[in-house]
């Protein structure tokens, strides 16, 4: 019965660490929340390397233009939703993105595309759509583009605005 009791107990112990290990971030979700704590504007983009409006933001007024436009702006592409096991960066460089000093490309460790299955929070905050674009000061959100292919332009008023004139 003891013996029993033992293995029981260990039994329930290891389940509960598995389970809470399961409910650690991942690592590129703990770095991403590090970065933008920075007093630097952050600039976080969800993308795939499949995914057709993601590749149409690459063109030459698109991504590569703009970050290079903003050396005080960091820029963090996480690739999500991935069918197989490409980062995408030979994509981006294909375009000119991804030798910048303040660029850096994560690769989420789900790489699932099936709705169910997806990553679909980040952060905390919901994931829904890609290309999603997010804007962070200080650790704070700022702005979220949550709905697709950017127009460079609003994103451009969108970092003036997250820097120091920012109304809190």
């Amino acid at each position: 019965m003891r013996t029993m009791k033992g293995i029981l107990g260990f039994a329930a112990f290891w389940i509960l660490v598995c389970g809470l290990r399961a409910a650690e971030p991942p690592d590129v979700e703990s770095r991403v929340a590090g970065a933008v704590k920075s007093q630097r504007i952050t600039v976080v983009h969800f993308w795939a390397p499949w995914c057709s409006n993601c590749k149409a933001e690459l063109g030459k007024e698109g991504w590569p233009a703009f970050i290079n436009a903003h050396p005080e702006v960091d820029f963090i592409f996480v690739t999500v939703w991935r069918s197989d096991a490409e980062d995408g960066r030979a994509l981006l460089e294909k375009y000119g993105v991804g030798a910048q000093k303040n660029f850096q490309l994560l690769v989420h460790p789900n790489n699932a595309r099936a709705p169910a299955k997806r990553v679909s929070r980040f952060l905390g905050l919901p994931l829904t759509w890609i290309p999603a674009t997010w804007i962070f000061k200080e650790g704070e959100l700022r702005f979220a583009l949550n709905y697709g292919e950017l127009r460079f332009p609003m994103l451009r008023q969108f970092v003036e605005d997250a820097g120091p004139n920012w109304d809190r």
